[in-house]
């Protein structure tokens, strides 16, 4: 019965041809992966290498096939931070066995390296590396909600407790101020009452950070917007050495807004900017410019400064609430931008090198 239904059973030549495998073929799929492929041998020769990996190291692979790896570690052409990169991969791979490597290139992107080797391999070391940025993207929007979602629980239930005592406190040294004016001492409650401003003023910025209110829209032109907010700004610009230039577009672009809150974000990116310029030096000509372009059904406003500009550090937590490089700042001018923006359905972003300026790009949905 059994040798019945095994010749029931179709045999790999009755219904499937035999495949023959087209090495070119595969090959060439290799050849144009969104992935960077190396192969090195068992002797570290390195022998096959595609498009991509060629474009990240940024050499051409008539030089790299047939090299090691120390050959490659001193290939003249080759950036010495590109160098430092591999060198670290090969450590952590052969000496800690770390099959998975994350690492930022110059350019600011994210890559995974895999590395896979071992009995299936034969002896040889593949490595491949993908382009990640975009999920990092996505993975650092969700952190920031998060933590604005905890900073909004937090505020709920502290905020109101500080500002209630700060009240009787002031109520209380108004109260004695003729008193202490009396003694001469009226330079005491003017400096009192000047930081439980302060200090008020800090909570209101806090309760902003955790929620701001829902936004009041309406339609406006954007170019009047920044006309207003060039205006606003342009004589503190001139005591601080910076010039303000708006570029006007050639055609009028309107969003629904609320313009107090969103003229709050501009004013803080460009006060920001001033900041960064005059932190350079007396003797450095600064310059703001802010423009405006549109992409798919947004209108993208820029606004770019020449001043001593972000490392990376900087940059991953530029957004967090209460991180700040400034002595006497609180850190949640940009949370709150940042929630803002969100709550009218864009997004902003930034771009920044130490010493080649930043730039800060808002995007709103345009209103036809």
């Amino acid at each position: 019965m059994i040798s019945e239904f095994q010749d029931t059973v179709p045999q790999p030549t009755d219904g499937f041809p035999p495949v023959h495998l087209d090495n070119n073929k595969y090959e060439n799929v290799l050849e144009h992966l969104d992935s960077g492929i190396m192969l090195f041998d068992s002797h570290g020769v390195l022998t096959f290498i595609n498009v991509q990996m060629a474009k990240l190291l940024e050499l051409p692979r008539s030089l790299l096939s047939g090299c090691t790896l120390m050959q490659m570690l001193h290939h003249p052409q080759m950036s010495r931070f590109k160098k430092k990169k591999i060198l670290r991969i090969y450590r952590e791979t052969i000496f800690h066995r770390k099959r998975y490597h994350e690492l930022i290139d110059e350019y600011g992107r994210h890559w995974l390296v895999t590395v896979t080797y071992g009995d299936q391999m034969d002896g040889d070391f593949l490595f491949s590396v993908k382009d990640v940025s975009d999920y990092k993207q996505i993975e650092q929007t969700a952190y920031q909600n998060d933590k604005l979602a905890m900073l909004g629980r937090i505020s709920a239930s502290i905020a109101h407790e500080i500002r209630n005592p700060l009240t009787a406190i002031r109520g209380f040294i108004q109260l004695l101020r003729p008193h202490l004016l009396q003694l001469g001492k009226d330079e005491y409650a003017r400096i009192i009452l000047t930081e439980i401003d302060r200090a008020n003023d800090i909570i209101y910025e806090f309760l902003n950070s955790s929620k701001p209110s829902a936004p009041q829209k309406t339609v406006i032109s954007v170019d009047s917007l920044l006309k207003e907010v060039v205006l606003l700004t342009e004589s503190e610009g001139l005591m601080k050495g910076c010039e303000i230039v708006l570029d006007e577009g050639d055609a009028p672009l309107n969003v629904s807004i609320d313009v107090k809150q969103i003229k709050q974000v501009i004013l803080n990116m460009v006060k920001n900017a001033m900041d960064a310029i005059e932190e350079v030096g007396e003797e450095h000509t600064g310059l703001i410019r802010i423009s405006t372009a549109t992409e798919n059904k947004f209108v993208q406003i820029s606004i770019a400064d020449n001043g001593h500009g972000m490392d990376h550090n900087t940059l991953v937590r530029l957004f967090d609430p209460f991180f700040t490089t400034k002595e006497s700042g609180t850190g949640l001018g940009l949370s709150v931008s940042y929630r803002i923006i969100k709550n009218h359905g864009g997004t902003i972003s930034v771009d920044s090198k130490k010493g080649e300026g930043t730039r800060f790009i808002i995007m709103l949905p345009l209103v036809y």
